[in-house]
């Protein structure tokens, strides 16, 4: 099949199962899988013009859903943490797309720009799993405040509250301007708001560069910086993504005709291909995640953000 705005010529079942592949094991971290799907389009089938960017954002938009939709119906997605994340992630996606357009169109600059910012997040990582800390943060036992039962923390009308609750919910209980605290497995997290904001808008400038909607460097940073859980996160980064990448689509649409002699907008039979080998990963992949170890999960997203960062600074030199 060819693939006219890509510019290349593959079998249309190898874009389908390497997307379907990558984002089984990358969504089980929060992570759509777009930022190992970029290097597969760029080292095997030859797909190196700017567009490349935005036909991953494309696949977020397919990929992402049937993923958000698993850690929803299992009570694990954290709307204020998914809803501050995005806000703070779109004004950095449409600088971050003006960015790769005008200053890194070259595939070698962007491989070298690629690389630094997975190896940073990446050594975060590694070096969160060297030092045993586990997924959960020591965080607190949840009691509520004095004189108030569990129950009445959690509020009535909470997804996870009552005996049909799904097992491993998460439960907000407060967000504000100030700070957002939410419960998973009875112990207590809480993240500043302003510092998540602030975090997401160069998240989303580096993701608007890269064409991955941000969620592959939230998820870690989250993690790592903030000491989430990892199972509590993933739903929200995942649904971040979706926005992000809608936004960011759209962006670079409307930038290609400014642009005639350059390929930006996506190549949508490719986004199309990848993004329903995606959906299939995706789904399977949140349907697993309960059952791995957390300790494996963070591991599994450093070695995959290490090795793509080592493969794209040793490609760029």
């Amino acid at each position: 099949m060819y693939f006219p705005t890509a510019g290349i010529e593959c079998n249309p079942f190898i874009p389908f199962g390497a997307a379907l592949c990558i984002s089984f094991f990358t969504s089980m971290g929060g992570i759509s899988g777009a930022f190992l799907l970029l290097p597969f389009h760029m080292s095997v089938l030859g797909y190196v013009n700017p567009s490349v960017s935005a036909t991953n954002q494309f696949f977020n938009i397919l990929a992402c859903p049937p993923g958000v939709w698993r850690y929803w119906r299992e009570g694990r997605l954290i709307w204020p943490l998914a809803l501050t994340v995005a806000a703070g992630t779109l004004p950095g996606v449409f600088l971050g797309a003006l960015i790769r357009v005008n200053w890194l169109p070259d595939p070698d600059k962007f491989k070298i720009f690629a690389g630094l910012v997975l190896l940073y997040v990446g050594g975060r990582m590694a070096r969160a799993v060297w030092k045993g800390r586990q997924a959960e943060s020591p965080g607190m036992k949840l009691h509520g405040a004095p004189g108030t039962s569990d129950a009445a923390v959690a509020g009535k009308d909470d997804r996870c509250a009552g005996p049909d609750a799904p097992a491993n919910c998460c439960r907000v209980l407060e967000w504000n301007t100030r700070s957002l605290s939410f419960a998973f497995q009875e112990k207590k997290h809480v993240v500043s708001t302003p510092r998540l904001a602030l975090l997401s808008l160069v998240v989303g400038l580096i993701g608007g560069v890269y064409g991955i909607g941000g969620g592959a460097i939230m998820a870690p940073f989250l993690v790592s910086f903030f000491a989430l859980p990892v199972y509590a996160v993933a739903g929200a980064t995942l649904f971040a993504t979706f926005l992000t990448s809608v936004a960011g689509v759209s962006f670079y649409s409307l930038l290609a005709p400014l642009y005639p002699g350059m390929a930006i907008a996506p190549d949508w039979r490719m986004g199309i291909l990848v993004g329903l080998g995606g959906m299939c990963g995706m789904y399977l992949g949140a349907r697993c995640q309960k059952h791995v170890p957390a300790t494996a999960l963070k591991c599994l997203l450093a070695v995959i953000l290490l090795f793509t960062a080592l493969r794209y600074l040793g490609q760029a030199f």
